[in-house]
Formats: C-alpha cells, structure tokens, sequence
C-alpha cells in the first residue's frame, strides 16, 4: 500500500543550504503567519530557530533584532 503525505505537514531539520526530511508531508507552515508553504516552494527559514517563514519580508521581520 503506497502511503500519501498529501495535506500533511512536513516535520524539517533547518540546515545553512537546505533542509533534512524528519518526517514526510507536502507542507510547513510559516512560524509568523501560519501560511502553508509547499515543500517545492520553501525558501526561507531560520536554522537557529528552526523556523520556516512564506516569504523574504516574513523572515526579514521576524529575524529583525528587537
């Protein structure tokens, strides 16, 4: 039986120049915005704080020091 990860999220290991698949989906959701970012998509994230973010301006905000 073939297993689908089809509306499932993702568990990752954010590294420096990718990611590690802990656990299998087709999604992450965006640590600020709660956005599904597609797998094929995910472009930004946080290795210190093992985060995704959906977008440039999302990551730029929440990695801004306060």
């Amino acid at each position: 039986m073939l297993m689908s990860h089809t509306d499932r999220a993702a568990r990752l290991h954010y590294m420096a120049n990718g990611f590690r698949v802990l656990s299998p989906g087709d999604h992450v959701v965006c640590a600020t915005s709660g956005a599904r970012i597609p797998l094929d998509l995910l472009r930004y994230w946080s290795v210190a704080r093992q985060e995704a973010y959906a977008s440039a301006a999302i990551a730029s905000e929440a990695l801004r020091p306060q």
